[in-house]
């Protein structure tokens, strides 16, 4: 009964892990089945492994949620670049300047999608200076009216901060 609910547990455990090749995660699930079915102490040891991956995992994506909060000013949050023609690969520079008291870090700048590429200041940015967010567009794929937009993951207060883009694109 033990061993039956100790694979169980794990078998739950086990879901909540993503991996990005399915061959690694099928092996090492296998490797911990083949130790629970030795021995029932190998369950409360694979436990604390699984969830040590997942603070691991969970760390590494959202490192400025660990810095002390602090405020900004952006010069602008929206941008229209106009009427440009199909095929242009266009930027803009979107300035945010650090109002708060604390080191404004930023994590990572997420586009809304593959034809925008983000480029941003990396070190911290001490009170009262600015930093950079650049969004490089590529319009090949679009005809007329778009909109886009990156999200900025920073440690403020209400993140991620929306920024959008737009463009009458021309044939």
């Amino acid at each position: 009964m033990k061993k039956t609910l100790s694979i169980i547990a794990l078998s739950i455990i086990g879901l909540g892990l993503v991996s990005c090749k399915k061959e690694n995660q099928q092996a090492a699930t296998g490797a911990e089945v083949a130790n629970i079915t030795d021995s029932t102490a190998g369950a409360t040891n694979l436990a604390p492994t699984a969830a040590a991956q997942v603070s691991a995992e969970a760390a590494t994506t959202a490192p400025a949620s660990n810095q002390p909060s602090t405020s900004v000013a952006l010069s602008e949050n929206n941008f229209d670049f106009g009427k440009i023609k199909k095929g242009d690969k266009v930027q803009h520079i979107y300035e945010i300047t650090n109002t708060g008291k604390n080191p404004l870090v930023i994590s990572e700048v997420k586009p809304g999608c593959g034809c925008t590429a983000p480029d941003f200041t990396k070190e911290p940015i001490l009170p009262g200076k600015k930093g950079k967010i650049t969004l490089h567009f590529d319009s090949s794929s679009f005809d007329g009216n778009v909109q886009k937009y990156a999200d900025v993951f920073a440690n403020v207060d209400k993140a991620p901060i929306k920024l959008t883009f737009t463009a009458n694109i021309q044939p």
